[in-house]
């Protein structure tokens, strides 16, 4: 069934030189733990991009329960905690995988950092790999707020704080993030459109040049 499908599409898309061109292409052997134990430190772009799906996926998932604003917003977390079918186990997923995400990626940017792989011709890679870190840092402070609980406010409250001190721009940035003088409905709804538009678009985009030119540049060599 599966066969007859994948020829139904392949026959009207042509899948098969692009799935080819993934399959066939060759990995170098010093990144293969068989061969050498350093390895493994190559798998860290490898976990990050796994978690950032896993982020993606759990994330669809809330946002059909969750509601953005300053009245439901926390009585929507707790539903989809305590009543939703698997709402915890999928919510656990996505806030222990938002501290993970950002660990992994810590990772990876030293691994490619200390073995000089930034360096020509892999230097605009490095420009997209910490921007996409900003992005992931970005998501995890924006998703903070969303639970809209005591502890999510304060720390918000910290963190726009922190923004308004950043020189000439910082009191843009706070109004912008803010949309006001207090935290407040604006807050969460912007918090919630950065959240869940504007930086997931922003990210896609970004991993996507990031992996097209790892394919054109290939995988950097050992240390």
């Amino acid at each position: 069934m599966l066969n007859k499908i994948y020829d139904w599409v392949d026959e009207r898309v042509d899948l098969t030189p692009i799935w080819r061109d993934v399959a066939d292409h060759e990995v170098p052997e010093h990144v293969n733990p068989a061969h050498h134990f350093s390895a493994f430190v190559y798998c860290f772009g490898g976990l990050t991009f796994f978690l950032v799906v896993i982020q993606f996926l759990s994330g669809m998932f809330l946002t059909m329960y969750y509601v953005p604003d300053i009245m439901n917003a926390y009585e929507s977390v707790k539903y989809l905690q305590n009543e939703v079918a698997y709402g915890q186990i999928v919510r656990g997923m996505h806030h222990w995988g938002a501290s993970l995400v950002i660990v992994m990626m810590f990772l990876h940017t030293l691994r490619v950092f200390f073995q000089g792989a930034y360096k020509k011709p892999r230097e605009l890679n490095w420009v997209i790999g910490v921007s996409i870190f900003m992005i992931i840092l970005g998501l995890g402070f924006t998703g903070y707020l969303l639970p809209w609980d005591m502890k999510a406010y304060f720390a918000t409250k910290v963190g726009l704080e922190i923004a308004a001190s950043v020189p000439f721009l910082g009191g843009y940035i706070e109004t912008l993030l803010a949309g006001g003088g207090v935290i407040g409905a604006q807050t969460l709804a912007r918090f919630f459109a950065i959240h869940v538009f504007f930086l997931p678009a922003a990210l896609l985009g970004l991993i996507a040049a990031h992996f097209i030119l790892i394919r054109r540049q290939g995988i950097s060599g050992p240390l």
